[in-house]
């Protein structure tokens, strides 16, 4: 999406201008293999969109790993070395993006917090 924006073929214009804050959890595979960079800047694209990353890193859910009995009690102390309170900490009007599956579902879960992909935060902007 983020190459399609530099190609001009999704422009700001085709989103609301309303005013929201989202806070980004970036996935662990993006992060090593990339940057959450193109993530920041799709959910940048309207115009009144402030992005900020969560400085967290995995989630604890590593793909399935805290689906897993025996792992369950650590992937929940993952989260809450930095993820879990940063969310708990946004104020309900701030959107909580993640591109993971399984951070969405550890979000979710250790938080009660419903987290959006970010093309359903993109979505939902469209006018």
């Amino acid at each position: 999406m983020a190459q399609e924006i530099d190609k001009g073929n999704i422009r700001s214009e085709q989103f609301t201008r309303e005013k929201r804050t989202i806070q980004l959890h970036g996935h662990c595979q993006q992060k090593a293999l990339t940057s959450v960079a193109g993530s920041v800047k799709i959910l940048s694209l309207p115009e009144n969109y402030s992005v900020g990353t969560i400085p967290s890193g995995c989630c604890g859910m590593a793909g399935s790993f805290g689906y897993e009995k025996e792992h369950y009690e650590l992937s929940q102390k993952i989260g809450e070395l930095v993820l879990f309170p940063t969310v708990r900490r946004q104020g309900a009007d701030v959107i909580i993006a993640a591109p993971g599956t399984s951070c969405r579902h550890q979000i979710k879960d250790g938080t009660g917090r419903k987290a959006l992909h970010p093309v359903e935060v993109l979505y939902e902007a469209l006018v």
